[in-house]
């Protein structure tokens, strides 16, 4: 079997309930929906951090956060322009592994994993790389004046400050579809960081006038289009049956006023609550992955690494622990038995909630981002008969929950837990620079373009 090529789309804060295949009634995703219908639907997908840089060094490299060095950033949850931090050299990336076993590869979008010349995708495993290093409100904006402008970059350069965003989705896309016309004789692995749905939110206005919500449904069309784009661009250069195309969210969306949706699930992103890491999931391989499946196996972002490894015929890395596990067989059918029993939760260094089979024990350690969320008494739920995480069964299951604690006290052994105080004998350090300096530079001459947006609101921009 000829190695396949491999796409990989990432939202930012898309939400458990935010497309049609998953239960939304008011965005209209009908290219996803249809990607589902020809492939494998995930219902217990978990991301492995509820906020984005820790989710995304995590996807990268196979590892919880704690694992790399991605709990804890000098205090901070992520990684903002101009940090000292970034994901560190010695670590092995998705990208690396399939680089050296043939593939090109290319990230378009959202990075997050460091902003310093040391810490960009290109030294981390990409060949190319096109998009904005960190997230789209980290730049110039109202309340925010003084902020160095957004950098646009292409490979280790800064090309644009300040790039117009309702346009940038579609430069995104003409990036992807020129890389995939560029490497259709393969293999190619192609990762595409959407900016959307994170705030604030910039709609071309044939989106936005289509929505039946608002700019937030306007950006999820958007995305639906961009990955029909994709898709169409595969099948008419003959290559569709030997892609593989992954589509799923850094974390759970942030579920305010801007339309976003996690049910049927609790919570938000930044929170360990099942809206805040369960998201969704989509996987489509035509003749290797049977069309129509919906799966409830607990499977993880972590898991991509040695999973794609396996199928792209990549070397696995055996130098150090790797968290993910292998998941090929259950994609291909060949294995009814599921592959990963347990999952931990994290935010930040400390460990807030573990899950075994069907059962999540919160840890009494549960902070909140928004009203009713922090549980500072332990609890335990039946995630199958109880997603909402609505009933507490602690008093009910003592046996249960003594599990449940034996595991997370491994956990922190291993990982650490920042509550207890307990360092974890195996985590790595995150990479470190000194003297790190912003990409741009604030300029009050310069007419950059100011985004509409604050800390506690967001506006729509059409553009």
């Amino acid at each position: 079997m000829s190695q396949p090529n491999i796409l990989l789309i990432n939202c930012d804060d898309l939400g458990y309930g935010d497309l049609g295949c998953y239960g939304s009634t008011r965005n209209k995703t009908p290219h996803l929906d249809n990607m589902a219908e020809q492939g494998l639907r995930l219902t217990d997908f978990y991301v492995a951090s509820p906020i984005c840089s820790p989710s995304r060094g995590a996807m990268m490299t196979g590892c919880y956060p704690p694992r790399i060095g991605f709990g804890d950033f000098d205090g901070a949850g992520v990684l903002f322009p101009g940090a000292a931090i970034g994901l560190h050299q010695d670590e092995h990336t998705l990208p690396q592994l399939l680089r050296d076993a043939g593939y090109r590869t290319k990230l378009v979008g959202k990075w997050h994993c460091g902003d310093q010349p040391e810490f960009l995708p290109c030294e981390r495993g990409f060949d190319e790389y096109y998009g904005i290093p960190f997230s789209n409100d980290m730049g110039r904006q109202v309340g925010h004046e003084h902020r160095p402008p957004l950098p646009l970059v292409r490979d280790s350069k800064v090309i644009q400050e300040q790039p117009a965003q309702a346009g940038l989705t579609e430069r995104y896309t003409e990036e992807c579809v020129r890389f995939i016309r560029d490497n259709q004789d393969g293999p190619f692995f192609l990762y595409l960081a959407h900016m959307y749905v994170h705030v604030p939110l910039f709609v071309p206005r044939q989106f936005l006038a289509a929505s039946e919500n608002g700019g937030y449904g306007g950006a999820v069309a958007h995305i639906d289009w961009t990955t029909g784009v994709l898709l169409d661009e595969l099948r008419e250069l003959g290559i569709d049956d030997n892609s593989i195309i992954i589509f799923t969210s850094d974390n759970g969306s942030r579920a305010r006023d801007e339309g976003g949706s996690n049910a049927p699930c609790r919570g938000t992103k930044g929170t360990t609550w099942e809206g805040g890491q369960r998201v969704p999931c989509i996987i489509r391989w035509p003749d290797k992955i049977t069309a129509g499946q919906t799966s409830d196996a607990i499977t993880s972002a972590i898991d991509f690494l040695p999973t794609l490894a396996t199928l792209a015929g990549a070397i696995h890395p055996t130098d150090r622990q790797i968290d993910g596990l292998d998941q090929s067989a259950q994609w291909l059918g060949q294995s009814a038995e599921s592959v990963r029993d347990t999952f931990v939760y994290y935010f930040m260094d400390r460990l807030e909630a573990v899950r075994q089979g069907d059962w999540k024990l919160h840890l009494g350690t549960t902070r909140s981002w928004g009203k009713n969320l922090t549980c500072e008494e332990p609890a335990l739920f039946n995630l199958r008969e109880d997603v909402g995480e609505q009933t507490n069964l602690y008093a009910d299951h003592p046996d249960i929950v003594a599990t449940l604690q034996d595991v997370a006290d491994s956990v922190r052994a291993d990982l650490g837990d920042s509550f207890q105080g307990v360092e974890g004998a195996g985590r790595r350090p995150h990479g470190r620079i000194e003297n790190p300096q912003p990409l741009t530079t604030y300029d009050p001459d310069h007419p950059y373009m100011v985004a509409m947006y604050d800390s506690a609101d967001s506006k729509v921009m059409a553009g």
